[in-house]
């Protein structure tokens, strides 16, 4: 397993309750672990082209 390190960054706060439904829906141990299998999904399968240049201006 690789080091955890601790960072702080902002959401919205139906972003946050989505992944603490997710979170329980999928029974893992929080909001954090399922940001992480977010992002190891993006960053192994993902395509960055996809994921970074669709617009998807929800909040504009």
């Amino acid at each position: 397993m690789k080091e955890k390190v601790t960072v702080s960054f902002q959401i919205e706060s139906d972003q946050r309750d989505w992944l603490e439904a997710k979170a329980e829906t999928y029974n893992l141990a929080n909001a954090d672990k399922a940001l992480r299998v977010l992002l190891d999904f993006a960053m192994q399968d993902g395509d960055d082209k996809t994921i970074f240049e669709t617009i998807r201006c929800t909040r504009c």
